[in-house]
């Protein structure tokens, strides 16, 4: 008989071995949409373990069984990676890197074709960064007819300009210490579609676990220091999140289906799945990192 699929606050209480080392990675599994594919991909970049959050059971390929648990969660309803990714926060050891992102999600960072992402979190540990700033960058299928919910993982474009930043207001609505809100893919372009408070495409993915520490629902942490993109003395490592969830979004829903039919434009550009393309249009930066 096949185990039950035990719940995330059921399987951290047992604080098992798979926990206590990271880094970690926590997977948020929305639909059907290259869940697979998802996972292999983050533990060839490096991570010990991952953890598949999602609403029911999930038929993994048996390889990557011993290297992913499965955990119920109900990965559908608003802000869910609040909750569970605080859980798992408290859970493990203090100092512990972790990482999370939803499926269809690919991390890349500076190197990744050739050094593993313990790599890199060593080196931005050296340099006292608790954090790491990620960008989300729209991927999208170039054709809608035959990739109608928008996910194409053979041939994936993404835009190859139209980023910015504003200013960040702090809590006495000052522009708030290295820290900005970034902007720009197919939020940007069919933001009309997009809530406001859903238009940043910038995220803080990767960080050290830590007391009182919290994540909050704008992926932002209540701690100020976590949301910097940078110490005060120089320029730190950046990493990105290739991501499809926007596109599918935008190319399901009722609200916008029937009003877009295709992402394409002038700056559309395929994206040939290297992190050194990205850093090459400046889509993160390697730091002191080399």
């Amino acid at each position: 008989m096949t185990p039950a699929t035990p719940a995330l606050h059921d399987y951290l209480r047992q604080r098992p071995d798979s926990i206590r080392r990271g880094p970690l990675a926590v997977v948020l599994v929305e639909d059907d949409v290259a869940v697979a594919e998802t996972l292999t991909h983050h533990l060839r970049a490096g991570f010990r373990h991952i953890l598949a959050l999602s609403p029911e059971p999930l038929a993994l390929p048996e390889a990557l069984s011993g290297d992913v648990t499965n955990l119920i969660w109900n990965t559908r309803r608003p802000h869910a990676h609040v909750d569970a990714v605080n859980a798992v926060i408290g859970a493990v050891p203090a100092g512990t890197w972790l990482y999370y992102c939803f499926n269809a999600e690919f991390l890349f960072f500076p190197f990744s074709e050739h050094r593993s992402v313990g790599e890199m979190l060593a080196f931005h540990t050296e340099e006292r960064r608790d954090a790491m700033l990620t960008y989300v960058i729209d991927l999208y299928a170039s054709d809608l007819h035959r990739c109608p919910d928008a996910v194409d993982l053979e041939r994936p474009f993404f835009d190859r300009t139209g980023y910015y930043a504003l200013a960040q207001p702090g809590q006495d609505g000052t522009p708030a210490e290295r820290q900005l809100a970034f902007h720009g893919g197919l939020r940007w372009r069919f933001e009309e579609f997009v809530p406001e408070d859903r238009r940043r495409i910038d995220r803080i993915a990767l960080f050290r676990a830590g007391a009182g520490l919290r994540i909050q629902p704008d992926h932002r942490f209540n701690i100020a220091e976590y949301n910097t993109y940078s110490c005060p003395w120089h320029h730190n490592l950046t990493a990105a999140i290739a991501s499809f969830r926007v596109a599918k979004a935008l190319a399901t829903n009722p609200g916008s289906r029937d009003a877009i039919g295709g992402f394409t434009w002038r700056n559309s550009h395929p994206f040939d799945w290297r992190a050194q393309q990205l850093m090459e249009l400046g889509l993160m930066e390697p730091g002191q990192w080399f």
